[in-house]
């Protein structure tokens, strides 16, 4: 997974951390699933910027971990079809 070099290591802990608080909203009904990635954003960027620094690289990496929780979660979704 090259896009993981972007992110600093620091950051990575988010990415399970996401996973699990996606799940959580899934769980709520009031909630539809296609609003749970961008509920999910500003989680990861307060994430990112509180332990990387309060900064634009903070923040960028707050997406890339945001970014990498949704697109892993999507990849298992994918693979587990059977069509």
């Amino acid at each position: 997974m090259e896009f993981l070099t972007y992110i600093t290591e620091n950051a990575l802990v988010l990415i399970p951390a996401l996973l699990i608080l996606g799940e959580i909203i899934k769980g709520i009904e009031a909630i539809p699933n296609k609003f749970i990635p961008l509920l999910l954003l500003p989680f990861g960027i307060i994430g990112s910027m509180a332990l990387c620094g309060w900064t634009i690289t903070g923040a960028i990496q707050g997406v890339l971990v945001t970014g990498c929780a949704v697109y892993g979660n999507q990849i298992v979704k994918q693979l587990k079809k059977t069509e």
